[in-house]
């Protein structure tokens, strides 16, 4: 993790990250045959926006409220092999393979800012977001379980 000098770079990391994670999902929407499936990644492109958009309120001075909450882990993509970036066409398993990696990831990424600051009420905003990510996991989780592995 980065040193970061002020919380305003920590809140323009993690602004950047989440415009990356709208974009991502919008590129895997995109690639998408099915409607429902590109349906399923355009709200997810929303709720990252969301983020950022909390993240740029916390900027400007509003405060949120923390997560009350732990999200359970099902740990499924813990055991799934990696897939490549998208690049080409991904069907709908791959798709949840890298939205769950990524998922997992930004849960890690707000966990280490949460860290890498002093600040009591940005401690909480990042855990927060933590817990929102890890919803958002688990949303994945439970979707490659009840379509994917039912399936095999």
């Amino acid at each position: 993790m980065e040193q970061w000098k002020s919380v305003d770079e920590i809140l323009d990391f993690a602004i950047e990250q989440e415009q990356k994670a709208a974009d991502f999902y919008i590129q895997l929407s995109d690639q998408m045959d099915r409607p429902w499936m590109s349906k399923i990644f355009q709200d997810f492109a929303k709720e990252e926006a969301g983020h950022k958009k909390k993240l740029i309120d916390i900027k400007a001075g509003k405060l949120l409220m923390p997560s009350e909450s732990k999200v359970l882990d099902l740990k499924i993509s813990d055991y799934l092999v990696d897939v490549e970036d998208p690049t080409g066409r991904l069907d709908y398993q791959q798709a949840l393979v890298i939205a769950m990696k990524k998922e997992k990831k930004a849960f890690k990424m707000y966990t280490d800012l949460s860290e890498a600051t002093e600040d009591a009420n940005l401690k909480a905003v990042f855990l927060s977001l933590a817990q929102e990510e890890a919803k958002h996991k688990l949303r994945f989780e439970i979707e490659y379980d009840d379509i994917i592995l039912s399936e095999n």
